[in-house]
């Protein structure tokens, strides 16, 4: 092994992507972005664990937590915190060895998903995931409302009514929250750590005030300190007012989202790959050991149900109802008809009841709920704005603009904010959570799936430092979020999945210009190794023949009628590869090749061509075709059927390129290849028309830029379009181009786009003159299958017997005259020197030999002018020269001959293997 010093080769490296955003292909992920000075950043406790907690001991600690027990009782109860639990822990084991595989930027559980499955499960995910924490903010606010509207209540202080005042309380605090996050995540933290000590603060508290004895107040609120009595009676579920388990699950779960607080300021974060795995999965320890202690705290020393007056009370020895409470010396028998305020059931403030001094849960019940809305408040607008910044929804990029030396998203803190208003005009906290669950667990869901599919798929670049955790766990977790998610709320669920599924149509179609080097490539390369090798291990049928053409292009822009005409009948058929043959010596025409390989792959999928592009460099264009028909393609994956255009400079060009060109036919019928031939009147090739706008459009840039440095960059975006019309204009003047030849060149554009387009009513007009196996009728078919050819009917020509074509001389005529440059006369009496210099003309004797043929193809030429002047495309079989018996100017000659003066015409070979079966 040899190791080289790669330090200035990264530092280079790292210079160039620094300017990147993470919209377009990230090749180093293994690099850090370059911070700006003076950015705040935070360690795995104040980042992770700290922020993590706090979202977990949410609304639902203080002020639900003794409800979902009182329904549930306390073995379902545990049930309920034990689920959520494994949720998270899978959850969070998938999410630590995603995030330890390489650099975790902003945009927390967005960033995971699309960097693992790609833009289509990101972006689609990252829109509700965002939204589902602007949600949070509403529901976390709604329950600190709640908590003022009930002290307003006990003093009498009820402003409008209290439904109202949940309102008008949640609107302010969300405008407070919204200043504190908009001063910058370093106020933001330090509001955090000053919340968490009040929060363990107001936990010991409801600890303490347990194990002291309950006055008689407290005893007529249903409050009896610890008795095995109130424990047995609590066990079991007691479901009232149409609730069932999941439903309360459904409550209760938003408790469990916020594992994903410190993930979703991974941007922030000194060392995401360290601090996410520890702060997150100790977070979710500490959290499920404090809902568990507190729960069973709370539902070992309260009853379900108290009427809250102390004159309740019965003579000890009275006979009871069966009640804990009647044992207990209290009659609270009236809450079986009457509403009543306390207990279990229906004090949402019974942790303040139980604790041994009720301001201080107050205060935790504000820290908690302020906590967690204020880290939903601030994930919300980073998780967007990462989202915006990779341009996958276009019409979101104005979210993408930061302010400030943390590039904070003040955009999306007013979209947040908006949505949370909204939200919070609902008043009701037990409607928002289930929202939010579904939102949350499609998101866990989606994380889980991220760590299987990656491990599935085992691409090497699958390397993550965190090692417990395991595919199939992964792939339970996903499917348990799935389930859980119908469970609680089919239709719920429905919306969820048919919103999530209509994004990811939406960025699939949109094809957004990224490439994160996604497991789903991985997977998508893998299926397609496999595939190609089980199919190689089956053999050939003729029910399954698919043309799969290498289409001898040259730049595919250059000739794009070829290309059209050959995508039509290969696509979704069989494979279409279009080639490029750089000929001349190997340093020049390398550099030229490599440089070509991605541009012309992309110009491709820009035009939305199903096809691939390869190329080589050789010292001729025969030798480079010849490698192209042996080596193209992949097992079974391989051309079949060789597509070429009519060589229309045949009679001015070089002799070697007249005799490459038909060599290159031969080579092909030797590999058993068909082939096709295509010619248009006006041409193919527009390569020339392709540069001379390349060029108007690089000179109009460089002229752009001048002007904009000239004007000193102001009102440059405004005036751009404009400019850019007048020097395009300027140009195309100073493009030499008389009228005529602006006519061809019209002409010729038109021609080279007639394929592109779809074709009217009409006939593609099939000349069947020999059985080549069926290729000359098949591909005719497969046109018809077409959208762009469905219009055109299929006619076909079958040839008569050749004795009963008669000669015209006119046309005999002027096929001697065409052939005339090309002829040698053997007769005369330097012939056999001319022999000996020109082997390659046409002799008198071989022109005797082949007269019938010749006088076939003038014949055919005669016919197709009567009978198919007017077809959409004519296809021809391909007359076939002899190697070594037909010059091949006498060759080109019979092509010209048969398809001079004709609409496009396809000359078509099989390579007499049966490509069509009468029995299926």
């Amino acid at each position: 092994m040899i190791l080289l010093s790669m330090n200035d080769g990264v530092t280079d490296t790292a210079d160039r992507v620094a300017g990147s955003d993470g919209s377009h292909s990230e090749a180093v992920e293994s690099i850090p972005p370059q911070e700006k000075g003076g950015v705040v950043k935070f360690g795995w406790i104040k980042g992770v664990l700290v922020r993590c907690m706090l979202n977990i001991w949410g609304v639902m600690l203080f002020i639900r937590l003794s409800w979902v027990f009182g329904q549930a009782g306390i073995g379902l109860g545990i049930v309920v915190i034990v689920l959520s639990v494994v949720v998270t822990t899978i959850t969070g084991l998938s999410m630590s060895a995603i995030c330890t595989n390489g650099v975790v930027r902003g945009g927390g559980a967005y960033y995971l998903i699309s960097r693992s499955l790609g833009p289509e499960f990101g972006g689609s995910i990252g829109l509700i995931f965002a939204f589902a924490n602007a949600v949070a903010v509403a529901m976390y606010v709604v329950g600190f409302a709640e908590t003022v509207v009930d002290l307003l209540k006990e003093n009498s202080a009820i402003m409008v009514d209290e439904v109202n005042d949940v309102r008008i309380i949640g609107c302010i605090t969300v405008v407070m929250l919204l200043g504190i996050s908009v001063a910058g995540m370093e106020w933001e933290a330090k509001a955090q750590l000053i919340l968490l000590v009040i929060l363990l603060v107001a936990i010991v508290n409801v600890f303490v005030g347990t194990f002291i004895p309950a006055t008689e107040d407290k005893k007529s609120k249903g409050f009896f300190n610890y008795q095995m009595s109130i424990f047995t009676e609590n066990f079991t579920p007691d479901f009232r007012d149409g609730e069932t388990f999941f439903s309360v699950f459904a409550i209760f779960f938003p408790a469990a989202t916020g594992i994903l607080a410190g993930a979703n300021i991974s941007g922030d974060l000194k060392d995401a790959q360290a601090a996410i795995p520890k702060g997150t999965l100790l977070a979710i320890l500490i959290t499920g050991v404090t809902y568990l202690a507190v729960a069973l705290c709370v539902s070992s020393t309260v009853v379900r149900d108290a009427t809250g007056n102390p004159n309740d009370t019965i003579t000890p020895g009275t006979i009871c109802n069966g009640s804990v409470s009647c044992e207990l010396g209290y009659d609270f028998s009236s809450c079986a008809t009457e509403d009543c305020r306390f207990g279990l059931m229906n004090d949402f403030q019974v942790m303040t009841m139980v604790s041994g001094f009720g301001p201080l849960i107050t205060a935790g019940t504000f820290s908690a709920t302020l906590s967690s809305a204020l880290a939903s408040l601030v994930s919300a607008p980073k998780v967007f704005q990462a989202l915006c910044k990779d341009n996958i929804y276009k019409a979101l990029h104005f979210f993408a603009k930061g302010h400030g030396k943390n590039n904070e998203p003040i955009r999306g803190y007013i979209l947040t904010f908006i949505i949370a208003v909204a939200f919070i005009l609902i008043a009701q906290l037990n409607v928002i959570a289930p929202i939010i669950s579904n939102f949350f667990l499609a998101s866990y869901a989606l994380i889980n799936f991220s760590c299987f599919h990656a491990s599935y798929a085992k691409s090497p670049g699958w390397r993550p430092a965190y090692r417990f955790y395991n595919m199939w766990l992964s792939l339970f977790g996903a499917v348990l979020c799935c389930a859980v998610m119908f469970v609680i709320n089919w239709w719920a669920a429905l919306i969820t999945y048919v919103l999530e599924i209509f994004l990811y149509v939406y960025v699939t179609v949109k094809k957004p210009d990224v490439n994160w080097g996604s497991s789903t490539q991985a997977v998508t390369f893998v299926n397609a190794v496999n595939n190609t090798l089980t199919l190689s291990g089956v053999g050939d049928h003729v029910k399954n023949f698919r043309p799969q053409c290498l289409v001898l292009t040259g730049a595919p822009k250059s000739r794009p009628a070829l290309l059209d005409i050959a995508h039509s009948f290969t696509k979704n058929y069989g494979l279409c590869i279009t080639s490029q043959v750089f000929v001349g010596p190997r340093p020049e025409t390398m550099i030229e090749m490599n440089a070509s390989m991605e541009r012309n792959q992309m110009w491709l999928q820009k035009k939305k061509r199903k096809a691939f592009y390869a190329a080589v460099t050789c010292n001729s264009f025969r030798e480079g075709a010849e490698s192209l028909l042996q080596a193209s393609g992949i097992g079974r994956l391989k051309p079949n059927t060789l597509v070429l255009g009519f060589k229309r400079d045949w009679q001015s060009a070089e002799v070697e390129d007249v005799q490459s060109y038909v060599g290159v036919l031969h080579d092909a019928f030797d590999f058993e290849y068909g082939a096709v031939m295509l010619r248009i009147d006006e041409g193919l090739d527009v390569s020339h028309i392709v540069q001379a706008q390349e060029d108007m459009e690089r000179m109009a840039s460089e002229q752009l830029a001048l002007e904009s440095e000239e004007n000193g960059g102001k009102g440059m975006f405004k005036k751009s379009r404009k400019h850019s019309k007048q020097v395009l204009t300027r140009v195309s003047v100073h493009v030499p181009q008389s009228a005529e030849d602006a006519k061809v060149t019209q002409r010729l554009q038109e021609a080279s786009a007639q394929f592109q387009k779809k074709q009217g009513k009409g006939t593609i007009d099939v000349w069947w003159l020999f059985d080549d196996g069926g290729l000359t009728l098949l591909i005719p078919y497969i046109l018809t299958t077409r959208k762009k050819w469905k219009d055109c009917k299929m006619r076909i020509f079958i040839a008569g017997e050749p004795g009963r074509i008669e000669q015209d001389k006119a046309d005999w005529k002027a096929f001697k005259d065409l052939i005339k440059p090309f002829r040698l006369h053997e007769g005369s009496e330097n012939g056999s020197t001319q022999r000996k210099d020109s082997s390659w003309k046409i002799t008198d004797s071989e022109l005797e030999m082949f007269e019938e043929k010749t006088s076939l193809q003038v014949r055919l030429n005669e016919l197709l002018q009567q009978n198919s002047k007017t077809a959409n495309l004519i296809i021809v079989s391909m007359p076939i020269a002899r190697k070594g018996s037909v010059s091949d100017h006498l060759y080109m000659a019979w092509l010209d001959a048969l398809t001079k003066n004709l609409p496009p015409t396809l000359l078509i070979r099989g390579n007499h293997k049966s490509v069509l079966t009468f029995y299926s």
